[in-house]
């Protein structure tokens, strides 16, 4: 039996009887078409959240300085970081344990009906640091390089401190005591994208902050350009402490690409399972149809192997006949699957992405799975004896 006999009779085989067929491959349809739509919704999920990733969260840089006696990083170091080509804000901010925990009060009057008194933090900032929180200054202005330089006793309140400490206006120049200290108001500083830690501190200018114990820089915002984060964040360091660069903490944003793969990479763990026990339960079904044909098909192996058909033919006929069942559903489930991807791209305004290699590979692992499901009813079917299969 040449190999154009064999191909006749496994199709003829298989045609024999079409419905029959026709639902052994569905188990197969269903499980590739479950996987081709569990990769393909998974890289055009992934691909999507690289083309909507926050672009807030993938420029921004926070640099951590160890609070030591003698400061690794000066005020005046984040004009350094503006001077790097991607860096289009920074600022530098100091604030300790202790000065996070600080008697607020907006008057010193003992008044039953209000509470005056409230625990806030107390951080200092430079003049940048507006920019830098990208945030607006809701009331007011923000302090100067002039403030800083004068020590002028001035303050800016974060928008829900100043809510906290009932202070609404400052056409009246209030002032608030810290430690029982007074400082003006000059601002409010509100809509914080960063760091809204921010508003409810009270933001002193660095040369006011010494006397809370707020004198050397331990934290540094940084903004960069969409793209320029994984560069800044390497030469930041460098640029804030040349002589001891290994001692700041960088905290840079994680990678576009490892967020996509992060995505593909649950989405095709959650599904992978659905499909693969899919296509063990076209695996199974093909196999039973099989069986059930070759003990149907008894006479005619019997007549066959009268008539000088070898153990061989026999095998490859009945094996054929399971992977080319196989193989139509990893063709059809293919279709369907790139199909659906398509489809549901479109449902969420998607671009969908689709690897040639998948549509290719579908209907090979459809084969496999009949070959393998095949196996025993065609060796079953093999061993059988002329005599016995014809009586």
């Amino acid at each position: 039996m040449d190999i154009r006999d064999l191909w006749a009779e496994a199709l003829a085989g298989m045609l024999a009887r079409p419905v029959r067929s026709a639902l052994t491959t569905l188990g197969t349809v269903l499980g590739i078409t479950t996987l081709v739509i569990t990769l393909g919704v998974a890289a055009t999920a992934g691909n999507q959240i690289v083309g909507r990733f926050d672009e807030l969260t993938a420029t921004a840089i926070t640099v951590e300085v160890p609070d030591k006696a003698d400061p690794l990083v000066t005020w005046d170091a984040p004009a350094a970081l503006t001077r790097l080509r991607g860096v289009t804000s920074a600022a530098a901010l100091a604030q300790t344990d202790e000065s996070s925990n600080l008697q607020v009060a907006s008057n010193t009057l003992v008044d039953p009906t209000r509470v005056t008194n409230q625990t806030l933090a107390v951080v200092a900032g430079g003049p940048e640091l507006p920019r830098a929180v990208r945030g607006r200054m809701t009331e007011g202005r923000f302090f100067d390089a002039g403030h800083v330089e004068r020590r002028d006793r001035v303050v800016v309140l974060g928008d829900q401190a100043a809510r906290m400490l009932g202070v609404t206006r400052l056409t009246s120049a209030p002032a608030v005591f810290i430690e029982d200290r007074a400082y003006t108001v000059i601002g409010i500083l509100g809509d914080l994208r960063r760091e809204q830690i921010l508003s409810t501190a009270v933001i002193v200018p660095p040369t006011i902050g010494a006397d809370f114990g707020l004198k050397n820089v331990t934290r540094v915002l940084v903004n960069t350009t969409l793209g320029a984060a994984d560069l800044i964040a390497g030469q930041a360091p460098v640029a804030l402490s040349p002589n001891h660069p290994g001692e700041l903490q960088v905290i840079a944003p994680p990678s576009p690409t490892r967020a996509r793969d992060g995505v593909q990479d649950d989405v095709n763990g959650l599904f992978l399972i659905l499909g693969l026990v899919s296509l063990v339960v076209g695996a199974i079904g093909i196999a039973n149809v099989t069986l059930v044909t070759v003990m149907e098909r008894v006479a005619e192996i019997g007549l066959r192997r009268s008539l000088g058909a070898a153990r061989r033919h026999i095998a490859a006929q009945f094996l054929l006949e399971s992977t080319l069942i196989g193989m139509t559903g990893g063709v059809i489930g293919a279709g369907l699957g790139l199909v659906s991807v398509v489809a549901i791209s479109a449902a969420k305004e998607w671009t969908p992405v689709l690897d040639a290699r998948l549509a290719l590979a579908a209907p090979v692992a459809g084969a496999l799975v009949g070959l393998l499901a095949g196996l025993y009813p065609s060796l079953r079917a093999a061993r059988m004896e002329p005599v016995d299969a014809l009586r």
